[in-house]
């Protein structure tokens, strides 16, 4: 089965960035006070065009020291053996080297890096023929699964807490992302 996962938030820990932010703005953000994947909502004595200015520049520090998701490195290396892995990210392409680096210094194992440079992943999900998705942006989840009609399992955090419709599947780990990998597969076996 060829499982497309997202990289922020999905494969590292979705509060990654808040650090980095609370000492670049003095602010003292957790990842509740994340209520939307804009994250200049949170920071409204921010301009927008500051912090995208800030985002652009520490970017490729931020993506360096982003630490793994929990047991996200234990449930991959699981899967390796009897899926292709097939990491589908909005970062840059210019961020190419430094994201496999990072999967090397983690020892994850992956099939395919594939970087987008735009949150819309669906022609790289079409284009690599994803069986299911893993990710932590709701909007993404949604028109994945809209329009491929693939399951996407959604990452639980506090800024995609938006109703979603029934293919959308809310997890709140990696532990429950193999489980559900494990019944979606015996599903595929048994219609084919």
């Amino acid at each position: 089965m060829r499982l497309g996962i997202d990289i922020d938030g999905t494969v590292t820990c979705p509060a990654s960035l808040i650090p980095h932010i609370n000492r670049a703005f003095n602010s003292r953000l957790t990842l509740n006070d994340i209520k939307e994947y804009d994250l200049t909502k949170a920071l409204p004595k921010i301009n927008p065009k500051t912090f995208s200015e800030w985002f652009e520049s520490s970017e490729a520090e931020i993506y360096e020291a982003s630490p793994m998701n929990e047991d996200a490195d234990t449930v991959l290396k699981t899967l390796q053996s009897s899926h292709e892995l097939i990491y589908i990210s909005a970062r840059g392409t210019e961020h190419q080297h430094l994201t496999k680096e990072w999967f090397y210094r983690h020892d994850i194992h992956f099939d395919k890096i594939v970087l987008t440079g735009s949150h819309n992943k669906l022609s790289a999900v079409k284009d690599h023929r994803i069986d299911l998705f893993l990710e932590d942006k709701h909007d993404n989840a949604v028109d994945i699964h809209e329009d491929t009609g693939i399951p996407v399992l959604l990452f639980d955090a506090p800024y995609n807490r938006a109703p979603h419709p029934e293919g959308v599947i809310r997890i709140s780990s990696w532990h429950e992302a193999k489980s559900y990998i494990q019944q979606f597969e015996k599903k595929l076996s048994s219609q084919r």
